[in-house]
């Protein structure tokens, strides 16, 4: 290694940054030195080094290690593009790469009086007034070429209505918990900006509409910004910058606090205001002001992945690399919210308490986010099949007796006195698919 320092105590020459191990006071054109370490990261991308001065590829705490940036330039650009350069934590969105979808890959007749959840896990349907358009929810696969996505999230047009009435809206949706978001800080002084990045295919060219919904604030406070669609039935890279809120802080707790809504389509008493591109008390006039159409022609189909949302300001040069996480990993994270259990042919076993009661004891791949709501995929037995003394026996219900956020217990009745109190016995699905769902959602 070779260093040479000025008068100064500064270094004048170095042939590797990371065998600096120099204490406090050593600096390099102005960027200071603390423990062999490089101290602040935008000093890292504002420097000028010559070739072969930094051996690193990965920027993590402060430090560069070991590779090499070839043209003398550390650029957010480069770092973002390198293993190891954002935190180890989960993304904020959940499944924003439309990869889980335990429902259902596809669902006829979305439309008028169907909010909620149908195909892709986390990505709720939302719609308001008494609008006619139907659609039909996939998981589908046409995505943007070469960015690293399978999946998207299709909204078929099946029933168009090209005049919405005045009260009407439709959207989609992703909603947090407040305890994950207390990280923007809403509410403080030190209020965070929010920066939302997606890749969408739409029909219809002009303006469409994402907006930031402050559900705990009383009469919830929202922010709107627009977006332009350049050419139909192309895929684009949008990213749209929110303002920090310094009014209305999130609950910091499990229930609804926050919510990111992409609209479809919207009525005059969405669009007939000014809007709301600073947070706002909620006026409906400014919410969607703009917004075109997506539901007037059956041809129409919209696509959406790759959807991100980063705490700070960015732009098209400096946002952060989707994160991709694993299929397990996305659908441990989806479980909080739902699963489907028993949904393969595997035992469960219960205890028979009398000669025509049994109960059971089972527990959700992960915690719930509350108690969930059990349903079977049938009334009554649903599909599941009881063996005691070797033999199949006769159900006639099996309800849940007891629920908890880690949870459940079954009351398992059998008909003409099936069981024989204190046995053991086990519970089957048939291959018809017999399962139950816990149902946590937001």
């Amino acid at each position: 290694m070779s260093v040479e320092l000025d008068g100064a105590n500064n270094i004048v020459k170095t042939d590797t940054i990371s065998e600096v191990t120099s204490a406090n006071g050593v600096t390099i054109d102005g960027l200071s030195i603390k423990d062999g370490k490089l101290v602040t990261a935008n000093s890292v991308i504002e420097a000028n080094m010559s070739a072969n001065s930094v051996d690193s590829d990965s920027y993590v705490d402060g430090s560069i290690d070991t590779a090499h940036i070839a043209d003398g330039q550390i650029t957010v650009g480069k770092l973002a593009s390198g293993v190891g350069f954002r935190p180890n934590v989960n993304p904020l969105i959940i499944n924003g790469d439309m990869a889980i979808s335990q429902r259902s890959t596809s669902v006829t007749g979305v439309g008028n009086a169907d909010s909620g959840y149908h195909t892709l896990d986390r990505w709720r349907f939302s719609e308001g007034g008494d609008n006619s358009t139907e659609f039909t929810m996939t998981q589908d696969t046409d995505v943007p070429t070469g960015k690293g996505f399978a999946n998207s999230l299709k909204m078929d047009v099946t029933t168009a209505d090209g005049s919405p009435g005045s009260g009407d809206a439709m959207f989609l949706q992703q909603r947090f918990e407040g305890q994950d978001l207390q990280l923007l800080k809403k509410g403080t002084a030190s209020a965070e900006k929010i920066t939302v990045s997606f890749w969408v295919k739409s029909p219809k060219t002009g303006v469409h509409i994402v907006e930031l919904q402050d559900s705990d604030t009383t009469n919830a406070r929202n922010v709107s910004i627009s977006y332009t669609i350049a050419s139909a039935n192309t895929w684009e890279k949008h990213i749209v910058n929110f303002p920090a809120d310094t009014t209305g802080a999130l609950d910091d707790d499990n229930a609804n606090s926050f919510e990111i809504n992409w609209y479809l389509l919207a009525g005059t008493d969405f669009t007939s205001g000014t809007l709301a591109t600073t947070w706002e008390a909620r006026t409906s006039a400014n919410r969607a002001v703009g917004q075109v159409n997506v539901g007037d022609n059956t041809s129409n189909n919209f696509y959406m992945t790759g959807v991100q949302l980063e705490v700070g300001e960015y732009t098209s040069a400096t946002i952060p690399p989707f994160q991709h996480e694993t299929y397990s990993d996305s659908l441990t994270r989806c479980h909080r919210y739902y699963e489907e259990l028993a949904n393969q042919t595997y035992s469960m076993v219960f205890s028979c308490y009398s000669v025509d009661t049994a109960y059971l004891q089972d527990s959700y791949r992960a915690i719930k986010r509350t108690t969930p709501t059990i349903t079977f995929t049938a009334t009554g037995v649903g599909g599941l099949r009881a063996y005691t003394s070797g033999s199949e026996r006769t159900l006639t219900n099996v309800t849940s007796d007891n629920r908890t956020a880690n949870a459940v217990s079954f009351q398992i009745n059998g008909a003409s006195s099936p069981f024989t109190a204190g046995e053991a016995g086990h519970l089957n699905n048939t291959s018809t698919g017999g399962y139950y769902t816990a149902d946590a959602e937001l």
